[in-house]
């Protein structure tokens, strides 16, 4: 091999591996951050009492006193793998989001292994928040800069959604068959024009107005009196970059891709971005069943 075609050989090779360094500098990062570190210094944790009234229909002369014993013996019958996923706070950043990811969770209790104390729960809005604040240090991977529609990142095919017409009985039905945390609500163009989610379902029972499922999704979104999660989009052109400094931005759990006529097209959640950051690079998808 002549001199020439050694260097051009070697600088290829140079490439190639600060390529690969480039792309599994986030996995390096979690791998290297406890979920300890992720606990914010002054952080709450909220606790029930026990005595507090339980709400809607026969359930509000309950208390959550009575539901222990027999009664959540019940509960884990009818349940018997539903156990409680948690992660320890030596664990690593990288095993946290593999669990959140792996086992469908929105929620991830960091527990004590010596006294079973809660000292925190882990989020993915958490999780992306610190990786956010503390990885600007760190080497930009070239990844970032590419396209969403390049990259695939999201939800495309079947999006779930519900026209601003239908009831609140047609919303709670596809969350319960499509299992979907958050449907965008659309018009007869199917333009979006809200998000209704989980917690607007909670929602109605503060609110008392569970009786009246036969409103419609325009009537509901127009009633609700808490903060809500407002419709932040993207466009398939946009980089990961974009995405991803506008929903820690606007601290939401996902971005409607729309077109430029705000036609849903897709749904980019924080499983996705953390799956395509983090999990991707080794070569892990968490995200299949």
């Amino acid at each position: 091999m002549d001199p020439l075609s050694q260097v051009s050989e070697e600088k290829r090779e140079t490439q190639k591996q600060s390529t690969e360094v480039d792309a599994t500098v986030y996995l390096n990062f979690m791998k290297s951050h406890r979920c300890y570190d992720a606990i914010p210094t002054s952080c709450k944790l909220v606790i029930f009492d026990t005595t507090l009234q339980v709400q809607m229909y026969g359930l509000e002369s309950h208390r959550i006193e009575t539901w222990r014993g027999d009664s959540l013996r019940n509960v884990y019958l009818q349940y018997p793998n539903q156990l409680l996923v948690s992660i320890s706070p030596e664990a690593s950043l990288f095993d946290a989001i593999y669990s959140l990811l792996r086992h469908k969770i929105h929620r991830l209790p960091v527990i004590d292994p010596e006294s079973g104390n809660v000292l925190h729960i882990l989020t993915h809005k958490r999780i992306l928040k610190f990786l956010h604040l503390f990885g600007k240090k760190l080497p930009r991977p070239a990844f970032l800069q590419r396209q969403i529609q390049q990259l695939g990142i999201g939800t495309f095919r079947n999006i779930a959604t519900i026209q601003q017409t239908a009831t609140l009985y047609d919303a709670l039905s596809v969350f319960v068959e499509r299992r979907v945390s958050a449907l965008p609500v659309v018009d007869e163009q199917g333009r979006v024009v809200a998000l209704y989610s989980r917690f607007d379902v909670i929602n109605l029972a503060a609110q008392k107005i569970y009786n009246n499922l036969d409103m419609t999704m325009q009537e509901a979104i127009r009633r609700r009196s808490c903060y809500v999660e407002g419709v932040i989009k993207c466009h398939p052109d946009e980089t990961l970059e974009t995405v991803i400094e506008r929903i820690v931005t606007a601290e939401v759990h996902r971005l409607v891709l729309v077109d430029k006529a705000d036609v849903v097209k897709g749904i980019i959640s924080l499983s996705d971005l953390l799956q395509a950051m983090v999990l991707t690079p080794a070569g892990i998808d968490a995200l299949v069943s």
